[in-house]
């Protein structure tokens, strides 16, 4: 059953878009997984620093630039997530055009928005 959603870019910066999403995620009862440059945990939430071969990924929400997602293409189009977030200043029609290639949905929304409006 996939309804897990993988933070990928997840930061331990308490300032950072990133790290209150996971705290609102949690909020909500959504179970989390989290890749980040630093390893730490966000309230339990381990941020893992290595590509894990995750099986249940439902949404994957980008908080990584474009020129740093290039590394994540193939792990992202693997995870086979039904969707990604594109969250402002992650959009990259590069990487859009991959996941239409493999059926995968994406979304140019920022899911703080999304969980605040119930409509994540």
């Amino acid at each position: 059953m996939k309804n897990v959603t993988l933070v990928l870019g997840a930061s331990i910066n308490p300032d950072r878009y990133s790290n209150i999403v996971i705290k609102r995620l949690l909020e909500k009862e959504i179970q989390i997984a989290a890749i980040g440059i630093t390893k730490g945990t966000i309230s339990g939430v381990v941020i893992e620093t290595e590509m894990k071969d995750y099986k249940n990924i439902e949404t994957v929400s980008l908080y990584l630039n474009p020129k740093r997602q290039k590394l994540y293409y193939d792990y992202i189009i693997n995870l086979n997530p039904s969707r990604v977030i594109f969250n402002p200043g992650t959009e990259n029609k590069e990487l859009v055009k991959l996941l239409q290639a493999n059926n995968i949905e994406h979304e140019i929304a920022c899911t703080l928005v999304l969980l605040s409006t119930n409509q994540y």
